[in-house]
């Protein structure tokens, strides 16, 4: 098992950032109209949403461990109603967002995301918030957003017609279980791998990151790899 360590951990998100922006270079005002893997969404409101939640764990983090999100996994939601909730929350965020296209929203997210690694750096591995019995800590939350980033990175490719895969899926899974301990990874993933096909509800599984530890990223988080 890959460990989730600071300085590797570090460079998986920056490295999450910036393919997010060098992808979202690529595309026409035509595109950012375009559909993405989750069908209500087009590419700019994908854009938009990266802002917010890049802006939320700015939030999570300055209340830490008494935010909201916090209050919320203290109570050890099912994942299903989790996703609901978190849901609603994302929709309601988009919609306050300020008039702006796709690469406006980048560049905010692109300037949200970094600053939130340099605040985590100095807090690392205090407590975050509580899920159960499971202490997440700072650390694990730079996880789930660097798992976040290289995901939405997989869409926005999605969007243009290419594949994404990160260098080290097997770094990333293993931020993603010190981040995500309501959606452990699934031990065995079929081979294969490429462009969304849509999404599904995410499964469960044992906390073991497979060899295919990109694609278990995939399915975890509802997308279903070709």
């Amino acid at each position: 098992m890959t460990d989730w360590a600071l300085g590797p951990a570090l460079a998986a998100y920056h490295a999450g950032v910036t393919v997010i922006c060098e992808l979202a270079a690529q595309f026409t005002d035509e595109a950012w109209a375009a559909p993405t893997t989750c069908p209500e969404w087009r590419a700019a409101d994908l854009a938009g949403h990266l802002r917010c939640v890049a802006d939320d764990y700015h939030e999570y983090l300055d209340d830490a461990p008494l935010s909201r999100l916090a209050r919320l996994m203290a109570r050890s939601p099912h994942p299903e109603s989790l996703a609901r909730k978190l849901a609603r929350q994302n929709s309601a965020e988009l919609a306050a967002l300020p008039d702006a296209d796709g690469p406006e929203h980048i560049a905010a997210f692109a300037a949200s995301a970094r600053a939130y690694a340099a605040r985590a750096l100095a807090v690392w591995d205090l407590p975050h918030h509580r899920y159960g019995d499971t202490v997440v800590t700072v650390a694990g939350m730079v996880g789930t957003a660097c798992a976040e980033w290289h995901l939405h990175a997989w869409d926005l490719a999605a969007s243009l017609g290419k594949d994404y895969q990160p260098a080290s899926p097997e770094l990333l899974a293993a931020g993603w279980q010190a981040g995500m301990p309501h959606l452990p990874l699934a031990a065995v993933v079929p081979a294969g791998a490429g462009a969304a096909a849509g999404r599904v509800p995410a499964g469960a599984g044992p906390r073991t990151a497979p060899a295919g530890a990109w694609e278990a990223l995939l399915r975890a988080s509802g997308r279903v790899p070709r």
